[in-house]
């Protein structure tokens, strides 16, 4: 139990650290954009890179964890994403620094991809709702700590401190991981190479076209970016159908509690992950709140979500995924309901109360979710699975960012919108309403795709959970 103790710990302080990182550089991008003297078209690739990397890189990571042992590349990663940390902390230009941010979410992808697997290769399928419940811990207890400490160190000590907080505790993340992850089977499989270069074009394409038309509107270049992005995404599917080992992997579409978990996953990725934006957004923009202050009213949520994971995950694996995924898919469109109700004058309790919806929903829902995969895919499927998770929730996490900034941004001009999001206009002045307008037709379009989730979630169907690997 001890050495299963210190499994757990290990994956926590990885899944934390990356946590810390997602949170903590959106309350810099201002500071960063100023001082390296970037533009904003430029500068919000410091976010866009990373998801990017982390989007394409999942599946074939988790499968060459198969190939090479998911020790050897959890470690990997982890190093890698503390060297790329350095980098970042250390980068002269905009230009080294999304450079570097890729480097650091190549490392971060690599831990994503096996963290599933690693838990599947040492817990019984009865036991891991409770595991994933803990590494939910991690992440929120990240994401709290990137809000707290973001601004903070942002304001007081510089913003190249956001990236070296990290190199200290990668270095401990990565000695206690070697002393306590054990290395698990390999399995004999191949990469997909023309399938990842595939994806990797086609989410660049069409990435680029929605940064370039958030920041000067829609014309012909940009049209010509996602039409070719969207040749490239069919091109794609077809030669996936005639590789040996595609980065789709059909043999998961044929098992339906895996299948719809990941979809689920995906849809709730592409709905939820959006209002975060949309709500720093109205704080900043409407309500004229600093950065920090903006996110220390989210916070809550993060509180709510480290304390409740690990009961909700014990839960599921006594009665199963169904229910509890689902439930909390349910509570977080009841978040945004709340949010629904935000006017330019409405108090900022109702952010609270959203914020702890927010929490308890997704404590519901990750641990079940997540422990379905697992608990369903076959011992010679647990890497790609898990990357394949990890994939489809990074591409809905791209997607939602996309559809935030456009859909929020429809009744202002686009430049307005990119700069809040941005952090670098705290006022929308007189055209606060038609913004408000803009923010309910996000959240009402997060709700649709939620409801999307939900039922894909319940129709998942029934499980049985045993003590058999």
């Amino acid at each position: 139990m001890e050495s299963e103790s210190r499994l757990i710990i290990a994956l926590m302080i990885a899944v934390l650290m990356g946590a810390v990182d997602s949170t903590i550089v959106i309350l810099a991008l201002p500071t960063i954009t100023v001082q390296l003297g970037a533009t904003l078209s430029s500068s919000i690739w410091i976010i866009m890179i990373y998801l990017l990397v982390i989007a394409v890189g999942t599946t074939q990571l988790g499968r060459l964890g198969d190939i090479l042992s998911r020790k050897r590349i959890f470690n990997a990663g982890i190093g890698l994403f503390t060297l790329g940390s350095a980098l970042c902390g250390a980068a002269p230009t905009i230009l080294s620094l999304i450079i570097f941010r890729g480097v650091q979410a190549s490392g971060a992808a690599m831990i994503q991809s096996n963290s599933g697997a690693i838990v599947a290769d040492n817990f019984p399928p009865n036991r891991r709702g409770r595991v994933f419940g803990y590494t939910s811990v991690g992440y929120n207890a990240g994401a709290m700590l990137g809000i707290v400490f973001g601004g903070l160190i942002t304001t007081f000590i510089g913003w190249r401190y956001i990236f070296y907080i990290n190199v200290p505790i990668g270095i401990f993340a990565l000695l206690f991981a070697i002393q306590n992850i054990r290395a698990g089977k390999r399995v004999k499989t191949s990469l997909d190479i023309p399938g990842i270069v595939m994806l990797a074009l086609s989410l660049s394409f069409i990435s680029y076209a929605a940064v370039d038309i958030t920041s000067s509107g829609v014309d012909a270049f940009n049209e010509l970016l996602i039409i070719i992005g969207l040749i490239v995404i069919v091109t794609f599917v077809m030669v996936e159908r005639i590789v040996a080992n595609p980065l789709l992997p059909l043999k998961i579409f044929r098992i339906r509690i895996l299948s719809f978990s990941i979809m689920a996953s995906f849809f709730q990725s592409l709905g939820f992950l959006a209002v975060v934006f949309i709500i720093i957004m109205y704080l900043q923009g409407i309500r004229g709140l600093s950065p920090l202050y903006s996110s220390l009213l989210l916070l809550p949520g993060y509180v709510v979500g480290s304390i409740l994971g690990p009961y909700f995950g014990k839960l599921t694996d006594r009665i199963g995924s169904r229910i509890p995924a689902t439930l909390g898919i349910a509570i977080m469109a009841a978040a945004i309901v709340v949010y629904l109700t935000l006017t330019i004058v409405s108090s900022l309790y109702v952010v609270l109360v959203g914020s702890f919806l927010t929490g308890t929903g997704s404590s519901m829902f990750y641990p079940a979710n997540n422990s379905a995969v697992m608990a369903n895919s076959p011992r010679e499927l647990y890497g790609l699975s898990s990357g394949f998770l990890r994939t489809m929730a990074n591409i809905g996490m791209l997607g939602s960012f996309v559809i935030a900034i456009s859909i929020a941004s429809i009744s202002v001009p686009r430049y307005v919108a990119f700069e809040v999001f941005a952090g670098v206009l705290n006022s929308l002045g007189s055209v606060s309403a038609s913004f408000m307008s803009g923010i309910h037709a996000s959240l009402i379009v997060a709700i649709v795709i939620l409801s999307i989730a939900a039922m894909l979630s319940l129709s998942r169907g029934g499980e049985v959970r045993s003590g058999k690997h």
